[in-house]
């Protein structure tokens, strides 16, 4: 009996040390990312006034029940009248403006406030890689493929902030 339990605590004990040491890496590498969770935009209303949009998703038709016992058929889809869509590159928020910076490589999205910015997100191009470095006074957002790099710079250490687009 003592003979199969050495083998087995030297395994326990080697696989739990691999596991914490594994873990403690990971933890390690994942905590240093410069990926935020996800931020949702405020949704702004641009139904014109004394308007009622009746092909919002969130408003349904009162339901009666028909004499055959059966619910009514739906009624025909509302064409809206033409609301202007925002520019896809600049959104007003609550904290600032979100501005879109496509490029090359990819695309960059920040929420710059008066006197700060925050990274909303950044997608790379198909074929390209991103990396992003943060610092109390400026994010940088590089797009890479082979020899190319594209670079969007966001800066507010001396003011409001300011974001440069750079090719090399």
């Amino acid at each position: 009996m003592r003979r199969g339990l050495v083998p087995v605590m030297a395994w326990l004990l080697a696989t739990g040390a691999a596991v914490t040491l594994s873990w403690w890496g990971v933890h390690t590498v994942m905590a240093a990312t410069a990926y935020d969770p996800p931020r949702a935009l405020p949704i702004t209303d641009t139904t014109p006034q004394g308007t009622q949009d009746l092909a919002s998703p969130t408003r349904r038709p009162p339901r009666s029940a028909s004499p055959s016992g059966r619910a009514p058929s739906p009624t025909p889809p509302h064409t809206p009248a033409h609301r202007p869509t925002p520019s896809p590159t600049a959104t007003q928020s609550a904290s600032g403006q979100v501005k879109a910076y496509d490029t090359d490589g990819g695309r960059a999205v920040f929420a710059l406030g008066t006197a700060d910015a925050t990274l909303v997100s950044a997608t790379p191009g198909t074929g390209w890689s991103m990396q992003v470095w943060k610092t109390d006074t400026w994010i940088r957002v590089e797009f890479s493929k082979d020899t190319a790099r594209v670079s969007v710079f966001c800066t507010w250490h001396d003011g409001p902030p300011h974001v440069e687009v750079g090719n090399y």
